[in-house]
């Protein structure tokens, strides 16, 4: 007998669309089964100020798929040069809805990024008046710190003075990988969430590793040992509403990804509600899907919830395919390691 699970639309609180012709090919992508995606502006250049933001938000729109209701939630990319006034203005205006810290050489197109904090301190002040977010790329990018405890030393030196010094400051963890950023978050007040994606529920650094490197596997945060992985399920499947979903789908080319320099991100937009159903079920705690992918987020970010719903039905194995055509290459779909049986339904 098949298994049915009705929820409410999920969104995507993470994502990466890119812009030209990878947008165009990967935006239906996300369509198909979210109804809202917080927007990354890591683009070259990146979305600085509000006028770039309005212009991103009308390339995607441009963009979308024929009688799709997605909704682009859009942000700015935080530097040291970023203008408190402008920002104010595109965050009252409904324009943007958070800003993104990147350290300076964090993961792809973070040059642009923050290298002393101090010099954000005052846009950060002016953040937390008005309440707009920040959303945080958790590493710390110093070549003495091993890649593997870029986020627990993050927590320590960054994080936690920032948000001692501005508390009323409302900051999300971007892409947790560690047990010390599910601990880190547990032990927090209302103003402090994380997100968590689809891959690190999946894969640890064995599977990038262990018989020969897998650059499809590769991605920043890096996946790391086996109790994170762990300490990652139980925080998503535990209905604890400070952690929800953000993909961090992320396209690269083939051509990229198998580099001598190969470029970081999983693309997982396609198929991660076949696979989150999967995890979900495994865990015996289907009933705290939909907290964590259609709930959770939008109080967060003090949004309505969906009105529409998207079904999930058990029963033969689907095939998403392997790879999506652009104009850029091939693109290759993130291959969770099992057969996804959870078939969706807008």
């Amino acid at each position: 007998m098949s298994q049915i699970l009705t929820i409410r639309t999920p969104d995507d609180w993470h994502l990466h669309l890119r812009d030209g012709a990878m947008l165009r090919a990967v935006l239906p992508e996300t369509t198909r089964h979210f109804a809202r995606a917080i927007i990354m502006p890591n683009l070259v250049p990146p979305v600085i100020t509000g006028a770039d933001a309005r212009a991103y938000q009308g390339r995607i729109m441009d963009a979308l798929p024929e009688n799709s209701n997605f909704t682009p939630l859009m942000t700015l990319y935080l530097t040291e040069d970023t203008d408190a006034d402008d920002l104010a203005a595109a965050h009252k205006s409904g324009l943007i809805h958070a800003v993104k810290l990147y350290p300076a050489g964090a993961t792809t197109n973070s040059a642009s990024g923050v290298a002393d904090f101090d010099k954000v301190r005052g846009v950060l002040d002016r953040m937390a008046e008005i309440g707009c977010p920040l959303l945080v790329h958790g590493e710390v990018t110093d070549a003495d710190i091993d890649i593997f405890d870029r986020e627990a030393v993050f927590i320590d030196r960054v994080l936690d003075p920032i948000r001692r010094t501005t508390p009323d400051l409302r900051v999300v963890m971007e892409h947790i990988t560690t047990s010390q950023g599910v601990d880190y978050v547990r032990g927090a007040g209302k103003n402090l969430a994380a997100t968590i994606t689809t891959h690190h529920l999946i894969i640890n650094r064995n599977h990038i590793l262990v018989g020969g490197i897998k650059p499809h596997y590769y991605c920043l945060p890096v996946a790391k040992r086996e109790s994170h992985r762990l300490a990652l399920r139980a925080a998503a499947t535990s209905g604890d509403a400070r952690f929800f979903l953000g993909t961090d789908s992320a396209p690269h080319t083939d051509a990229g990804k198998l580099s001598a320099c190969g470029c970081a991100g999983c693309f997982t937009a396609t198929n991660t509600m076949s696979i989150l159903a999967q995890v979900f079920e495994d865990e015996q705690a289907l009933n705290t899907l939909e907290g964590f992918t259609s709930l959770n987020g939008p109080a967060f970010y003090g949004l309505p919830v969906n009105e529409t719903t998207l079904t999930l039905t058990k029963g033969t194995a689907i095939d998403y395919g392997e790879k999506i055509i652009t104009e850029e290459g091939e693109v290759t779909l993130f291959d969770p390691g099992f057969s996804l049986h959870w078939h969706v339904t807008p």
